[in-house]
């Protein structure tokens, strides 16, 4: 690739992982605007949570919402318990398909979840697969 009229290296310069300045901004370290927040509202938290919750029963739908996000913060995920065979082969893997269709069709699993429960057998059972060639290739070549 060319250079420039001025010789300056067009693209990336530095090599990913290494910045341009090795004396910069340390990790972790706050913006301005960060540290004067903070500052001003050092020593207010209990105050600026009660008149949230006053605001919230008040009827204040804004700071009701925010006092409920974190005294219940939105789940990301919880265990999923349900009966589940054994998988030996790509028919016992068709088998507990079709036993987290049921689990989705009766309420106790949500498609969400049976979505990554399939996800996991469908790679289990690829793995199953994939060793089963891999031993039925070694016999072959065993037979050569």
């Amino acid at each position: 690739m060319a250079e420039n009229s001025a010789g300056k290296q067009r693209g990336r310069p530095f090599s990913k992982g290494t910045s341009g300045n090795p004396a910069g901004k340390p990790r972790g370290a706050r913006h301005r605007a960060t540290r004067a927040a903070e500052l001003l509202l050092d020593g207010e938290a209990g105050n600026l949570t009660r008149k949230a919750i006053e605001l919230a029963k008040e009827g204040d739908t804004t700071a009701l919402r925010l006092c409920l996000e974190r005294i219940f913060p939105p789940r990301k995920d919880r265990p999923v318990t349900f009966a589940m065979p054994e998988i030996a082969s790509a028919n016992d893997a068709a088998k507990l398909m079709a036993s987290i269709l049921a689990a989705v069709a009766s309420g106790s699993v949500t498609p969400h979840e049976a979505s990554v429960i399939a996800h996991l057998v469908e790679t289990y059972a690829k793995t199953l697969e994939i060793t089963e060639i891999e031993r039925r290739l070694a016999a072959l070549e065993g037979e050569i």
